[in-house]
């Protein structure tokens, strides 16, 4: 859990001259913000000047208009010194993001969005086959026939 101790600030910092992580405290517990990365981007789409690509923004295209701030949903992007601002996870640097090196509580993390998707996909199948298994038990199960399936089917289509 994030301690506020800016650590992760500052190696951002560090690296581009101002943070593009923003640790914020609310009621007493820190939260850092980051660009999430996401797929359809509003910040990319409202961009005039098609200054953001991918996880970068290209500073000589960027007006610094703000509207890329604006529609963020995660308040990830500032602008400071006439530039938009917002983590490109050190893409550029060919290693582990400063910020997540620098984090000695370890509350932030790089995410595998498609190993978690697979982890999912197999509990999902596992419960399949748990529930598609036929019972041990040698008795019988109990069917219920209600009114709307007697009006729907006739019992020969309920064996």
């Amino acid at each position: 859990m994030c301690d506020g101790c800016l650590d992760c600030e500052n190696a951002c910092c560090g690296l581009y001259g101002s943070s593009r992580i923003i640790i914020r405290e609310i009621s007493g517990t820190h939260y850092p913000i980051v660009c999430q990365q996401c797929e359809d981007a509003p910040c990319k789409y409202i961009c005039p000047t098609e200054a953001i690509v991918d996880k970068k923004i290209h500073e000589d295209k960027c007006i610094a208009c703000g509207l890329c701030m604006l529609v963020c949903p995660f308040g990830a992007v500032n602008v400071e010194d006439k530039k938009a601002q917002k983590c490109s996870q050190c893409e550029e640097k060919d290693e582990e993001p400063a910020c997540i090196k620098a984090c000695s509580k370890r509350a932030i993390s790089l995410i595998d969005v498609n190993k978690i998707k697979s982890e999912k996909q197999i509990e999902y199948l596992s419960k399949l086959l748990k529930i598609s298994k036929k019972p041990k038990s040698s008795k019988g199960i109990v069917s219920i026939l209600t009114s709307n399936i007697r009006s729907n089917k006739s019992y020969n289509d309920l064996e």
